[in-house]
């Protein structure tokens, strides 16, 4: 199998790995910045990366753990004070955009692994082995963190509901 060049690489799936980061991080700048951690990473091994395994899903495992020690160096210096379950405050008139936005600020509460599962699974539509692979953890893993999420998210749903 022949290496692919590194720049042709990332000009052909840069943007999809861009898109996934922002799935996982829902920040822009997180994303950009989890991406590039991830790239840099991969430039100075990239014959071994292709030689070895699956290029992108390397690249993705490095940005799922670029975003989370970005929240691990983040919360030894700050501390969070506003409520992480927050509503937009401006009124959205379209339905289906304020529906869109409220499952994205549910699954923003979710840790960082049950998130990426999530996104990979019905985002991404990839199936538990290249989830696996690509968060560095065994498929059953990977349907324990799905089943934790949609546990934590229906609980949610459950309790916003009453409330209401």
């Amino acid at each position: 199998m022949e290496t692919p060049e590194f720049d042709e690489w990332v000009a052909q799936r840069g943007a999809a790995l861009l898109r996934f980061a922002y799935l996982l991080t829902r920040d822009h700048v997180r994303a950009e910045e989890a991406v590039q951690d991830a790239l840099i990473a991969a430039y100075s091994r990239w014959s071994r990366i292709c030689r070895g395994q699956d290029p992108e899903a390397y690249v993705r495992r490095s940005i799922v753990n670029a975003d989370i020690s970005r929240w691990r160096r983040f919360l030894r210096h700050e501390t969070p004070t506003a409520d992480p379950v927050q509503t937009s405050s401006r009124p959205d008139h379209a339905d289906a955009q304020a529906e869109q936005d409220a499952i994205w600020t549910l699954c923003a509460t979710l840790p960082t692994k049950q998130r990426a599962a999530v996104i990979l699974r019905y985002y991404e539509d990839l199936p538990d082995a290249e989830i696996a692979a690509i968060l560095d953890c065994s498929p059953a893993t990977v349907r324990s963190q799905v089943h934790r999420a949609l546990a934590t998210l229906r609980t949610t749903l459950t309790t916003v509901e009453e409330a209401t």
